[in-house]
């Protein structure tokens, strides 16, 4: 399978950055892009809201449905399924990619921001798998995708920002148990992780980043297409970093992602450093 139409996409976190960018990459398939996130009226501080997506996903060929959630509140992530299923008939992909960043340590972390990291990222990705999988496992080549690193227990992670390596491995822990509960099911259930910093709003979080020194969301948007076209018959348990995966799909090119090919990059958290393809 090399494309995504007639798909249903499940996309959290999708108003903006890197979800906008995979819901764009499937809609220009063909795809049904369900557009989940909280933003849905314009704000001055972030582009992008769910009717803004909705309307680029609609001129670049897809059918979008998109639905103000808080993944949160489980009624509401449960009502967005059911809507989803109502409307396209079914669900294929859930991209978990919502996500909560606080990079600071466990003094300067109030309890409501560590609250805010575990409920969106690990509970989130949780709540949101659960209330999908019941469809997916119906649908003829089912893939869960979580925007979440490979799991890393080195201090150094953890020393930092403890709260946020918590949350986010959290991500990963659940990728690597749902993966070995239901990938002999026949649902494709792995994570992808950028090589590089890549350039959205999260990048004012992390301190020293300039955006020049950044990919740009298309080249996770790209490595996801790659994933979620693949068949999902033993396929699970993977923790793919994007240009691995592009490189594998016959990509030898990568200057085209980034923000300024005259600045060196800057590796992702929870990488070592190194070349870059």
């Amino acid at each position: 399978m090399s494309t995504l139409s007639g798909k249903t996409l499940f996309i959290t976190g999708a108003s903006r950055g890197i979800g906008r960018a995979i819901a764009l990459r499937a809609a220009r398939d063909g795809a049904n892009v369900v557009i989940i996130a909280k933003s849905a009226v314009p704000n001055p501080k972030l582009e992008g809201t769910i009717h803004s997506v909705a309307a680029e996903v609609e001129a670049a060929g897809g059918r979008a449905l998109p639905l103000q959630c808080d993944i949160r509140e489980e009624e509401q992530v449960r009502a967005a399924v059911a809507a989803t299923v109502d409307t396209f008939g079914g669900l294929d992909i859930l991209v978990n990619n919502a996500s909560a960043i606080w990079l600071k340590g466990v003094l300067d972390t109030p309890m409501k921001r560590y609250d805010l990291m575990q409920e969106v990222n690990a509970r989130g990705t949780f709540l949101c798998s659960q209330a999908c999988l019941p469809h997916l496992l119906k649908a003829s080549n089912p893939h869960i995708l979580s925007l979440s690193p490979p799991l890393n227990l080195d201090p150094k992670w953890w020393g930092s920002h403890t709260a946020y390596t918590f949350a986010k491995m959290g991500m990963s822990f659940m990728i690597l148990g749902l993966a070995e509960e239901f990938g002999p099911q026949g649902v494709a259930i792995n994570a992808l992780w950028p090589r590089t910093v890549i350039a959205t709003d999260a990048i004012r979080m992390i301190p020293g980043v300039e955006a020049a020194q950044c990919r740009t969301p298309e080249i996770v948007a790209d490595a996801a297409h790659a994933i979620l076209v693949r068949r999902s018959d033993d396929f699970y348990g993977h923790f793919l970093i994007d240009d691995d995966v592009l490189f594998a799909a016959g990509v030898d090119e990568f200057s085209r992602y980034a923000v300024d090919p005259t600045q060196p990059l800057l590796t992702d958290l929870f990488l070592e450093k190194g070349p870059h393809r």
